[in-house]
């Protein structure tokens, strides 16, 4: 795997089927391994790692005798100790590399925004503002290095690894991040990255009112190998889902895009705007 994240996602995954799947409490799990409870919630979640004796320990309480599953696991645990290439912007929050993690996995993405343009779509003077209001005032070096980590993450865009349909309520096009000048580059930018065969945009017009989801924005991963994710960022924790919670967020995002205009009527929107309100 490319991204030792998506590695420990999975991993921690499944290790916490074969937990449930016998009905063994985190507290008690925990305890096999001598951790803290919050700690294995960690490795379930793929947050941190775990090493080879501890996993074995593990395996060997949930009943597992499977060679092969055993040793798929472990091979899976070695690989999720790599460092990934955000490694060097070490200064990122913890949920920040993991979703950028996982993010590198990914071979589509399909992303509903509801106030902010999408991350692997923003300039770097738009992210640059957006970086800035953070509420717990990074300091500068701090914003210098989500900036660039926000840049480099576009990668996946630029050279065709990531397919990116992104749905965006009509306001994402309003609103002044950064400024006049700073919004007509980035709509400026949003038509470049439509012409781009892996991307997708479409808006959802003001004049359609209501609609699902409009209050919560998310991002629904899909992966080459293994079942796909749903990210759902909050003031007080991030969340990943998958199963039911999942197949419910294709459904709205399959309704977000009937609701939303085609392509080319969004596309001519976005210049519309960028021409009407945005004189250089």
């Amino acid at each position: 795997m490319d991204s030792p994240t998506f590695v420990r996602f999975q991993l921690g995954a499944q290790l916490r089927r074969l937990r449930e799947a016998i009905k063994v409490p985190t507290e008690r799990a925990a305890a096999v391994i001598k951790v803290s409870p919050s700690t294995l919630r960690r490795i379930e979640t793929g947050r941190v790692g775990i090493k080879g004796p501890a996993l074995n320990a593990l395996l060997t309480a949930y009943g597992v005798d499977n060679t092969e599953l055993r040793e798929t696991l472990l091979t899976m645990a070695r690989e999720g100790k790599r460092r990934g290439w955000w490694a060097k912007y070490g200064d990122l929050p913890e949920v920040y590399r993991q979703y950028i993690g996982l993010e590198s996995a990914a071979d589509e993405m399909l992303n509903f925004e509801t106030i902010v343009v999408p991350g692997l779509l923003q300039t770097e003077a738009y992210a640059h503002a957006m970086t800035s209001e953070d509420a717990f005032d990074p300091g500068p070096e701090a914003i210098a290095q989500r900036v660039d980590a926000r840049m480099e993450r576009q990668k996946l865009i630029s050279q065709g690894t990531l397919q990116l349909v992104a749905v965006m309520d009509e306001a994402v096009l309003h609103r002044q991040i950064g400024g006049p000048q700073v919004m007509r580059d980035q709509l400026a930018a949003l038509l470049q990255a439509a012409a781009l065969r892996n991307v997708t945009l479409q808006v959802i017009p003001f004049r359609d009112g209501a609609y699902a989801s409009m209050l919560s924005s998310f991002a629904i991963l899909n992966f080459p190998h293994g079942p796909g994710v749903v990210y759902i960022e909050g003031l007080t924790g991030d969340l990943y889902a998958e199963g039911e919670d999942l197949r419910r967020c294709l459904t709205v995002f399959t309704n977000l895009r009937s609701s939303a205009m085609s392509p080319s009527a969004s596309l001519e929107m976005i210049q519309q705007i960028r021409d009407a309100e945005h004189q250089p």
